[in-house]
Order: structure tokens, then sequence, then C-alpha cells
């Protein structure tokens, strides 16, 4: 296929780009404005491919889009068939602090996306939240289940699904929206909590957890989701929501122990913090009709787990900057203390 990928230089975008030119055989245009967590480092492995091209620029911004569905580099003279978009402010604490941003991503940058593609007779798809659903106490949401976002966050990724739904109902747009779980694996941004810990606990830094740490959360490995988000893409009904939920559900403190355990840290190094406002208690999606599509998770959370520790043991390179540069200000307001 040949797809525009927005946000292609993110977390689960460089994952998903990654995955389609290795395993498909697609080519691909990535539109990305190359925010903090979005980086060009992220494809630094296949950056040369012929079959890739990068465009800088922000989704909001009508003239970078109309750039990157062009054509140019390997897509010359041959449309974009589909776009993916994965682009958005991810972090539920920058969106407390920082709502506009959301605002001007989710809102505006879906609807300048929908624009094009209904201008182009273009498929689309929206990368979207197990969020939007709130907190669910027992069982697991379905993609029938009512939307109550509960962040500045979740309200504008709402906000985006639901503008998608109407470009569907109004104008036939060939839309689908695929819904993930909390994804962790490679290349995430050390904001998260995965990354967080593990780059902390290697550190030997303080392990923060939002109040008791009893938040549970149903994680996918980042190439399970991006595979997901290829069925939908593939075979997914316009119109449609699919969810796709990992295979393994666990508290956040549960999940701060296993990566101690793999570090070799102290477990005195957890510290017990302010819980964040609003909180979600746990999330949790059924994902019975994804997999109707031949879908299904093959990365169990122990082993993608310990898949990642070694990752960030062996890749100082990708996140030693991170550590040293703008993220070290946002860490000391955010915690109230500095990094080793």
């Amino acid at each position: 296929m040949r797809l525009l990928v927005c946000g292609g230089a993110g977390f689960i975008g460089s994952n998903f780009v990654r995955m389609r030119l290795q395993e498909s055989g697609d080519e691909v245009v990535v539109l990305d404005k190359l925010t903090y967590a979005g980086r060009e480092e992220n494809f630094h492995d296949f950056a040369e491919e012929p079959s890739f091209r990068f465009v800088h620029g922000a989704i909001e911004d009508p003239q970078a889009v109309a750039s990157a569905l062009g054509g140019g580099g390997p897509l010359a003279g041959q449309p974009i068939e589909a776009i993916v978009n994965f682009a958005a402010e991810t972090h539920v604490d920058r969106s407390i602090a920082e709502p506009d941003a959301f605002v001007r991503t989710h809102a505006q940058g879906t609807y300048v996306l929908l624009e094009a593609a209904r201008g182009r007779d273009l498929r689309y798809l929206q990368v979207s939240t197990d969020e939007v659903y709130g907190s669910i106490e027992d069982g697991s949401f379905t993609e029938d289940s009512p939307l109550r976002p509960s962040s500045p966050y979740s309200a504008t990724k709402t906000g985006a699904d639901l503008l998608v739904q109407s470009y569907f109902h109004t104008y036939g747009l060939p839309a689908t929206i695929c819904r993930g779980s909390n994804n962790y694996g490679s290349y995430q941004y050390p904001e998260k909590l995965i990354p967080l810990m593990i780059l902390n606990a290697l550190h030997g830094d303080p392990l923060p957890i939002y109040g008791d740490g009893m938040q549970v959360r149903n994680w996918i490995h980042a190439s399970d989701f991006g595979r997901a988000i290829g069925h939908v893409l593939e075979h997914g009904v316009p119109g449609e929501v699919y969810n796709a939920g990992g295979p393994d559900e666990c508290a956040n403190i549960q999940v701060v122990k296993r990566i101690i355990d793999l570090t070799g840290a102290q477990e005195s190094l957890i510290e017990h913090v302010t819980d964040r406002p609003g909180h979600d208690r746990r999330y949790s999606l059924s994902s019975e009709k994804v997999r109707a599509l031949g879908w299904e998770p093959r990365v169990r959370f122990a082993e993608g787990l310990e898949q990642t520790v070694a990752w960030y043991r062996e890749n100082e390179w990708w996140w030693k900057p991170i550590r040293s540069g703008d993220y070290r200000a946002y860490y000391e307001r955010q915690y109230g203390r500095t990094l080793a």
C-alpha cells in the first residue's frame, strides 16, 4: 500500500512504519512536526529506505498535509491510498498542565486530515485510545460502550473520534478507528510509566508512583497494536470502531516491582507521590471485533517487558540525549526533584 502516516516519528507510529516497511512492503510518507517525543532518531534504521519519505510539518497545517500528499521521493507519480493518523499529544500529565496543544492537534489537526482525505477520496484510519471510555471497575469496554473521557487528553481524543465518525456519516468518507490499550516497547519517550521506571531504576533515581499504585492497565506491545491497526486498515469495515487490547493486565505497582527485578534496582527506590487529578482506576478493552478480522496479540506482557528493559539497557545512544535535555526540566516540574 501507499500510506501517509501522520505522527510516524513518535513511539507507536515509528514502530508501525518499521513493521509495514519490513513485513508488508508498503511505500510510506511520514508527516511529523517533531515535538519533544517525535524524533528522527526513531526511524534511524529505515530513514534511507527507497520506499520511505519524511516530511516535516504539523497535521493542523493544510499546506504541510498537501505537501506530504503531493508525491515525490518513493511515491513520485503514485497517489497515496490511505492516511493513518497517529499524530497526537499523548501524555495525560501534560494535558492537565497545557491543554491547548491537545485541542490544536487532536481537534484542528484531525479536521485538516479529514478534509484532505475527503478531497482526494482516500481511506482514513484514526488511531485512538482506551481512555475515551473512562474507567471501568469490572469487565471490559466494547466498541459500543459510552464515551466518558476523564482528562483533557482523552476528551480531545474523543472529540477527534466523533469528528471522524461524522465524516463517515455525513460525507461517506471510508474511515475507521482503532482504539488501543496501554502501549509499551522500544522508542517510547521516558515520561511514560514503563520507560520512566526503567531509566530511573538503571540510574538509581527514585521511582515515583501515583497514589497507591493500584491503577490497573491492560498492556499491549507496540508491535501487536501495529498489527491490529494493519488488520483494520486492510480488512476493517468503513464507519466502524475496533478495540485492540493486550493479553494481560497488571497494576502499576506490580509493573514497577517487576522492572526492579529485571534491572537489579532496590525496592526502596519506590516513592509514592500525590495521585494525578482525575486518575482513571482501571482500563480494559474487549478485542473480539478486531480478532474477527484475523488479529491476535503475540507478545505476553512478561516477555515483552523483559525485551523492553533489555532494549533500554542496550540503546543508551537513544535515551541519553533525552535525559540530559529539556526532559530534565519537565521531570523536575512534575516530580519536584532532579534526575541523577
